[in-house]
């Protein structure tokens, strides 16, 4: 029976201590390695005849501005058809380097999801056959899911906080 506990065993007699920060919040079996092996450990996981994670879900990335070096995280959930098991694996890398190997050899699918997360973080997925904008116009010369920016201008004078219920409490 394919659970989180025989999971991690096979990913950790596979690549020792590249796998690391095994959590499991609501039940996902959540873990990270480092982003030169994100290949081999999503190849893994897809050919391991215990595991057969065939399904990408889902794949996006996180801006963490105060965590240097490790700025964006690239995120893959990846299913398991047959037992019904979901797992969540994270890559990290450095906003001014933000090289990640695609996944698109081995997954149709994150060729889209690859291309949006691109446009919106600014992740370099090496080795993908179209990498561009597909949602922002191609003059945009910045990432706007990044944290970069403030939320509000907070010099405005033309809104008003009692308006949008921040105001005064009656």
């Amino acid at each position: 029976m394919l659970n989180n506990d025989y999971i991690k065993q096979r990913l950790t007699e596979k690549f020792g201590e590249q796998v690391t920060n095994f959590e499991e919040p609501f039940g996902m079996l959540t873990f990270e390695a480092p982003k030169e092996i994100n290949l081999k450990v999503l190849q893994f996981l897809y050919d391991d005849e215990g595991l057969q994670f065939r399904f990408l879900t889902d794949l996006q990335a996180v801006h963490y501005p105060d965590n240097t070096g490790r700025e964006l995280a690239v995120v893959y959930h990846l299913h398991n058809l047959q037992a019904n098991v979901r797992i969540r694996f994270k890559v990290y890398t450095n906003i001014s380097s933000p090289d990640v190997f695609s996944a698109t050899a081995l997954y149709a699918a994150a060729n889209w999801m690859e291309r949006e997360t691109y446009d919106f973080f600014g992740v370099n997925f090496v080795g993908h056959p179209n990498l561009k904008r597909i949602l922002n116009v191609d003059e945009m010369d910045y990432f706007p899911m990044r944290k970069e920016f403030p939320l509000e201008d907070q010099t405005r004078i033309d809104k008003d906080d009692d308006m949008f219920g921040r105001g005064k409490s009656y």
